[in-house]
Parts: structure tokens; C-alpha cells; sequence
């Protein structure tokens, strides 16, 4: 697992590749190609080459968790800081160590709930730019059935519609999503046979280091998977941990899979073993 706390990664610029097609083989015939097996061997590395361009798929998805929530609806004060921390440091137009490359703007903010909405909210902003937004309406119990077959849902209509959109080809993107739907190993169980988890429809789970669970005490993570060109497959998986300094220090930055600090009387969620 490649992690990462003081320098984040940035993707360069794509560079642009000019293909020039040389023209026919020889010979005298009418279609300029004397031999039948050649006219087949063009064809067959046309069709190649067809297939290859017509993959759609971002260079680099950036997906992160909600902030500290306070109940189903909306974050608690440290959740709020925490999405002011992020459109200052990482994920803003003037963030200080953005995860963008030099000039790039990430294309789009992707979004399921109200608490992912509220964190992506001040980040999108400075970009002048609207989140996409895959909505599942809390209610009082986030973990009943109903809500979360919902969240199976979108969860899989947003992850193709991001893997399958020729305007996001080569774009980066961030989605914002909540944990368990990010990756969560009695989850998939649940639902054996049926992707439901960004790790799962992702193909993340192809990748070495992808962890098969998401602790639910870390808010305060990226996970970076970076594509080739022309492939949906992912190439390199990157943890980042959220690190903003004491301009920020009420808000948590744990380690992997270690207690958040946070109790009661923060007037956060405080978490069950359940969660």
C-alpha cells in the first residue's frame, strides 16, 4: 500500500500524441494493396485501434469520505471545519497543496448523501463549477435496508456513468461517498455477487494494498487511483492522509484504522462497534 502524508501525488498534464496513417501498401490493385492477407492485417489493426479510442475512462478518480457528522442529516462542527480544511489545502482552486497538477481543474464533484454534499460543498465553490449529485435522502436509521439498497444503487449508476462518459475521458474527478460503500468487506458479503462498493466496481480490488475495508473512524484519508490512457482498469492505487496543519488543528488526522479522538461532548457521532 503506497501512503503518503506530507507530499501529495499530482498528475501531470496528458500529453498529446499525434498518430499519422501511412498510406497504402503498395501494390496495383484498385484498393492499393496487393496482397488480400495485408488488406486484412489493416483492417484487423483499424479495428484494434477503434476498440482502444473508444474506452472511456478518467486518468485519476480522487474519493474521499464525508466529514464528522452530527446525525443523518448534516455534520457536526468538526465535519464543517474539516470541509473548509479541505478547499484550503487539497482539493480548492487555491488549495496550498493541491491535488491537482499545475493548471488542471478537476472536471467534476461527484456526491450521494447531504453529509457528502456538505464536504464537497466549499471545495466546489472555489471552482466555480456544480457537484453531481447521485441523491439517496437520509432518515432516522442510515443502515435499514431500504436505505441501504439505495445506496447500492446510485452508488453503481454514478461509478458507470464515470467509467462509461467520453467528457470524462482523461479528467480528473472526486467523489465524495460514504465509507462503507466505499469499500466494506461485510458489505460485499451481503451482497455477494453483486458489486456495491466504489472497491468493487472500481476493480480497485485488482490493485495490491487496496484495503478491503474503510475504518469508521477515518475521515481523514484520500484514496487516489490513477488509470492509463485508453484503459478502464485501474494502474496504481495511493493513499493520502488529510494533514492541514495548526491553522486546522481541532480536526482529526488519525492514523489508518486508529480511534479518531473524538467523544460525546464534540458533538460529533460518536461510533459503535457496529459501524
Amino acid at each position: 500500500m503506497e501512503q503518503a502524508s506530507c507530499q501529495t501525488p499530482r498528475r501531470d498534464r496528458d500529453k498529446t500524441v499525434n498518430l499519422t496513417f501511412i498510406g497504402a501498401i503498395g501494390g496495383s490493385t484498385v484498393h492499393g494493396y496487393a496482397d488480400p492477407m495485408i488488406r486484412l492485417l489493416v483492417a484487423a489493426l483499424l479495428l484494434i485501434g477503434s476498440i482502444a479510442t473508444s474506452v472511456a475512462a478518467p486518468a485519476r478518480i480522487i474519493i474521499l469520505r464525508h466529514g464528522e457528522k452530527a446525525n443523518p442529516w448534516k455534520l457536526c462542527d468538526v465535519g464543517e471545519k474539516r470541509a473548509d480544511a479541505l478547499a484550503a489545502t487539497y482539493l480548492g482552486a487555491k488549495a496550498t497543496k493541491s491535488l491537482f497538477a499545475d493548471g488542471e481543474e478537476p472536471a467534476f464533484f461527484f456526491a450521494i448523501t447531504l453529509h457528502t454534499l456538505e464536504l464537497a460543498a466549499p471545495s466546489v465553490a472555489t471552482w466555480s463549477k456544480p457537484i453531481i449529485l447521485y441523491s439517496v435522502v437520509p432518515d432516522e436509521a442510515d443502515d435499514d435496508d431500504l436505505h441501504v439498497k439505495a445506496l447500492n444503487r446510485r452508488t453503481q449508476e454514478a461509478a458507470a456513468n464515470i467509467m462509461q462518459n467520453p467528457t470524462l475521458n482523461g479528467k480528473t474527478v472526486v467523489m465524495v461517498w460514504e465509507h462503507k460503500h466505499i469499500a466494506n468487506e461485510k458489505l460485499e458479503a451481503k451482497f455477494e455477487g453483486e458489486a456495491v462498493t466504489l472497491r468493487k466496481l472500481l476493480k480497485l480490488d485488482i490493485l495490491p494494498g487496496v484495503p478491503k475495508t474503510w475504518p469508521s473512524d477515518n475521515y481523514d484519508y484520500f484514496w487516489i487511483v490513477d488509470f492509463a490512457p485508453n484503459s478502464n482498469v485501474p494502474s496504481k492505487f495511493t493513499m493520502v492522509k488529510q494533514e492541514f496543519g495548526t491553522q486546522f488543528a481541532g480536526v482529526p488526522s488519525n492514523d489508518w484504522d486508529t480511534p479518531d479522538g473524538l467523544d460525546a461532548g464534540s458533538g460529533c457521532k460518536v461510533k459503535s462497534s457496529d459501524d
